[in-house]
């Protein structure tokens, strides 16, 4: 399932410049749903590097569409195997309300698709002036996975890390478990957001991206880290879906094939979470069981910390597992399950029908 990445802010914020700096990053194929407020699509002139496909939503805001439908469709066109994309990243127009966006995405019926985090981008130098001017924090942020404070180089050095600072304290108002990471020239590291699978251009890639890449300069981004640890016995259930519950600090997405022990046998899984928001599904298809290992992926992590969560974690599990803790495994393989979702819909609707 191809992971869906939402760029919101305030307009002049940067997320035209973060997204232009994400698709400059050689072996990824990314498709690109551009919103534009305007009559004219002027976001999707400035948009460089290695698009695979582009889509426009013109003459309105994502968060005012009535329902998912159009949003849906897009996704959906994106989403089709032909296209081979790694991921796809909407952005937002500046008007856009994270929270609605987010809705949209969760209750949307694409298929194909699984959330990739909000990541909200701000102006740390008009922040104070135009969005946060209100006694309480800024409800917008309670919807974002990953919270990016950029122009901090337009902020003199003295005042620099208290305005991030204060910024960052502000953000954790209204969402304590958000990450958040300073930025100069919107730039940050592209392995935060979503999986880089090779270190150059395949042979028959657009040329577009290696013209432009030289065009943006990725030594501002903070650089994103992994910790890696393998998971060679099947685990416990409820320890695994303890993590995902309470990540360790800074890690934003966690990834990898795992083997839980589900009671009536051993199962592999393959786990996406972002922010806060764990995907579980079925091993993939043709995946070797000797590779199965768990990363965690963030900026600033505490390596000691997140691997002995992580191990933790991943302890072989020496009983059988509680009822209560296979509940729970089957409630998120189903709130992770979209498309198995539609497909149990559909099939009782065609009971009905036969009925």
């Amino acid at each position: 399932m191809i992971p869906v990445i939402v760029l919101t802010g305030y307009l002049g914020a940067g997320k035209t410049s973060l997204l232009n700096g994400l698709l400059t990053r050689p072996g990824t194929r990314v498709g690109v749903i551009i919103n534009d407020i305007g009559k004219i699509n002027v976001d999707t002139g400035l948009i460089t590097g290695q698009i695979d496909a582009a889509e426009s939503i013109a003459g309105g805001c994502v968060c005012c569409l009535p329902d998912s439908g159009g949003l849906d469709e897009l996704l959906e066109k994106l989403a089709a195997p032909k296209l081979r994309l790694d991921a796809i990243i909407v952005e937002a127009s500046g008007a856009a309300d994270p929270i609605n966006v987010d809705r949209l995405l969760r209750y949307g019926n694409a298929p194909g698709v699984r959330p990739g985090g909000i990541i909200d981008v701000i102006d740390a130098v008009q922040h104070e002036h135009t969005v946060d001017t209100a006694a309480m924090a800024p409800a917008r942020f309670t919807a974002a996975s990953l919270v990016v404070v950029n122009k901090l180089d337009m902020i003199s050095a003295e005042q620099r890390e208290a305005t991030f600072t204060r910024i960052s304290e502000r953000v954790r108002q209204a969402n304590p478990q958000v990450s958040i990471v300073p930025a100069s020239h919107a730039a940050i590291d592209p392995e935060l957001v979503f999986d880089i699978a090779l270190n150059e251009d395949p042979a028959d890639e657009l040329p577009l991206a290696a013209a432009s890449r030289a065009e943006h300069d990725h030594t501002h981004a903070p650089h994103a880290h992994a910790v890696t640890v393998p998971c060679p016995e099947p685990a416990d259930p409820g320890a695994i879906l303890d993590l995902l519950e309470n990540p360790p600090a800074n890690a934003y997405r966690l990834k990898g094939h795992v083997k839980i022990r589900t009671g009536t046998g051993i199962q592999r899984y393959l786990i996406n979470m972002v922010g806060w928001q764990p995907h579980l599904q079925l091993a993939t298809a043709g995946s070797d069981p000797a590779d199965d290992a768990l990363v965690a992926v963030g900026v600033d992590l505490d390596e000691q910390l997140v691997g002995d969560a992580l191990r933790s974690a991943l302890q072989p599990a020496l009983v059988e597992p509680t009822s209560q803790n296979l509940t729970r495994l089957e409630r998120r393989l189903i709130l992770s399950s979209r498309a198995a979702q539609d497909e149990d819909e559909q099939l009782a609707d065609e009971e009905s029908v036969s009925s």
